[in-house]
């Protein structure tokens, strides 16, 4: 057999193609990056001809960079954003640019799903509230203001479906990316016929469904002249981004759980049923191991947060790394010791972009809480990293309603960074394990599934050994105990500042 696997991992900025040995090694990796377009407010497209490009570029790159022969890769796979929605006609061709995961122009079409499907009923069939974020309101968004493009549409598809059918001609989709559109049944894993006619949907839209490691088709005789790989090679349907992530993390086991710390974060474990939490903080994606599902709660500014705190409360902070020659990071990081665990009784809530998990509130708005006299910025710099972890502890409380959780994996660059995960890990009062590869995941996860699919592998569980724990972390027992009282006044400063909140917004703030 062949000797690598090429994931084409295609992003909100960019696509990332990675080549992998068959042993699991990463041979090399190329990034092409690409635009995002923000036609008016609540509006965020991306163009597919402009991934196919990034896809062709970086994949002659690879091959060029790593000097592997077209001939030994033995199949190629994919992970995508999710959450988005493209329309193409019959013959694979798009209507217009895809609505990706953060375009929320279909707020009007929100209210209409919720006034046909209970909220509750809706996160029952699906496992996610219906919500502007998914892909039916946005279909039924270019069905009200684009009727002759949502006419002339023969199917909506995802960003890794698209790649699949510009390789192989074929148009499919897999169950993970089926299970971000609100129209799935996650339980018998097929369209839920009662949402599509409750929201007036045309049901012929939906392509067909298959498992991630499923050979959906062979790399065609244009589509090799334009990439340089071989005519013929097998092309696995793949999955999308946040079900390849558990793999690479190898979260591939009932009860492994994940920590994606990268400007937004979310806490993602193995299940053998999905998690329907009775207050809808967390969602539910099915695995790519269809057999399986990854229960999941996403919080909206975590790097995000620290980036932000950075940038606009830290400007001597800035200077002096630039003076030392190291990364402001790193400085912020070093400073951590001048502040105990509890950041002197200051609390930050981290909610500059609205708040998904644990609240669902696009009203909350981000605070520091119990500044004194004698706050430092060190506290300034460990509560930011604190109220990051309180929130993510909201999560992953409500995920183990269902599975109890031992240790978590972590993964994504705010992994790097040991300072904040030992606060996680008090936090948490688990150990935190770090893999070999953090950023890398989710190519590694779609890289599984091309395995899978042409025999080198036998099943997902491959990707344990593949992405080994290098690092390991446990909790501080005494740091436990004060951030156990400090989560408390966390959650309490939330509930208190929710009418504050909806002041505001009546302010236009």
């Amino acid at each position: 057999m062949a000797g690598y696997i090429l994931a084409h991992d295609l992003g909100t900025s960019g696509n990332k193609a990675a080549l992998y040995s068959i042993d699991g090694s990463l041979k090399g990796a190329v990034v092409a990056s690409y635009p995002t377009y923000y036609p008016f407010n609540g509006a965020v497209e991306h163009n597919p001809d402009d991934w196919w490009r990034a896809v062709c570029d970086s994949t002659k790159q690879l091959l060029a960079q790593t000097k592997v022969a077209p001939a030994d890769i033995a199949a190629v796979s994919f992970s995508g954003i999710m959450m988005g929605c493209l329309v193409v006609d019959d013959e694979g061709v798009p209507l217009r640019n895809m609505l990706i995961w953060a375009d929320t122009r279909s707020s009007e079409q929100e209210k209409f799903m919720l006034s046909q499907v209970d909220l509750e009923k809706g996160y029952r069939i699906t496992g996610h509230r219906p919500s502007a974020s998914y892909a039916a309101a946005k279909l039924l968004w270019i069905k009200d203001n684009e009727p002759e493009i949502y006419k002339k549409a023969y199917k909506m598809i995802h960003a890794k479906d698209y790649l699949v059918f510009k390789f192989t001609g074929n148009i499919v989709t897999d169950f993970s990316d089926a299970s971000g559109t609100n129209l799935l049944d996650l339980e018998k894993k097929d369209w839920s016929d009662e949402l599509i006619k409750a929201w007036d949907i045309r049901a012929d839209l939906l392509p067909e469904i298959h498992a991630s490691a499923d050979i959906v088709g062979k790399i065609t005789k244009e589509a090799a002249k334009e990439t340089g790989l071989l005519e013929g090679t097998p092309v696995a349907a793949g999955g999308g981004d946040g079900s390849c992530a558990a793999v690479g993390a190898g979260v591939v086991d009932v009860g492994n759980t994940y920590n994606v710390i990268g400007s937004s974060s979310w806490i993602s474990m193995c299940s053998k049923k999905p998690v329907i939490d009775e207050k809808m903080r967390t969602f539910t994606w099915i695995h790519l191991d269809k057999e399986l599902y990854t229960p999941c709660g996403t919080m909206q500014a975590a790097g995000y947060s620290y980036s932000w705190y950075r940038d606009v409360l830290c400007e001597n902070a800035i200077r002096e790394a630039k003076e030392k020659g190291v990364g402001v990071y790193k400085l912020l990081d070093s400073h951590l010791k001048e502040s105990k665990p509890g950041a002197g009784g200051l609390l930050y809530l981290p909610y500059l972009l609205g708040e998904r998990s644990p609240h669902w509130n696009h009203r909350a708005r981000g605070a520091f809480i119990g500044m004194g006299i004698s706050t430092t910025r060190a506290d300034f710099t460990r509560a930011v990293l604190e109220g990051v972890g309180f929130n993510l502890k909201i999560i992953l409380d409500a995920l183990q309603q269902e599975n109890s959780v031992e240790k978590l994996i972590m993964i994504g660059g705010g992994a790097k960074g040991m300072d904040w995960l030992q606060i996680l890990s008090d936090i948490f009062g688990k150990p935190l394990e770090v893999p070999r590869y953090l950023e890398e995941a989710t190519s590694m996860g779609a890289a599984v599934s091309g395995g899978i699919a042409v025999g080198a592998y036998k099943d997902y569980t491959v990707a344990r050994q593949y992405n080994i724990i290098e690092k390991e972390l446990t909790p501080n027992q005494d740091n436990a105990q004060i951030y156990a009282k400090a989560y408390e006044d966390f959650k309490f400063a939330y509930e208190q500042l929710v009418p504050v909140y909806d002041k505001l917004a009546e302010r236009g703030i």
